[in-house]
């Protein structure tokens, strides 16, 4: 029969966990800011589409190009939150093989840290995504140089 760990052991598992834990609580901010863009967005655009059909002339292009940033800036943040969502769940992953691997012994040491460089390179890549959709936003908030004149 399987000797049980002791608690120290599972107290020092806990203390690992912390780290990882806290990244669940940084990505969950992330996913927050994420969807929040998302939605404001998805929000613009249905204004936009709106208002598509009665425009005319150079109004109808300015739409025209506005709506097509929108729809990049959605496949971006789609991405980021992809991203985020899938580092989120490779960090749990790296808690639950702790604990596993705590409690049965067994040495999985390199899939712990295989996962934790799979959920890091998720969640930069995450953040990749959302400075180049920060990056595209900046595109239509510009003022018009036709308004400055």
């Amino acid at each position: 029969m399987p000797t049980l760990p002791a608690v120290s052991s599972i107290a020092q598992t806990i203390q690992l966990s912390l780290s990882p834990v806290f990244m669940l609580a940084g990505i969950g901010a992330l996913l927050n800011v994420l969807a929040g863009r998302l939605s404001r967005v998805v929000d613009r655009t249905r204004a936009l589409e709106m208002l598509h059909s009665r425009s005319t002339g150079p109004e109808h292009d300015r739409h025209v190009w506005e709506l097509r940033l929108l729809d990049r800036r959605i496949t971006i943040i789609n991405t980021a939150l992809f991203l985020a969502v899938t580092s989120a769940v490779l960090t749990c992953l790296v808690v639950a093989l702790l604990f596993i691997g705590t409690l049965t012994d067994l040495h999985i040491g390199p899939a712990v840290a295989v996962t934790f460089i799979l959920a890091m390179i998720a969640l930069t890549l995450s953040l990749m995504s959302f400075m180049i959709e920060v990056r595209v936003s900046l595109r239509a908030i510009h003022v018009r140089a036709d308004l400055l004149r």
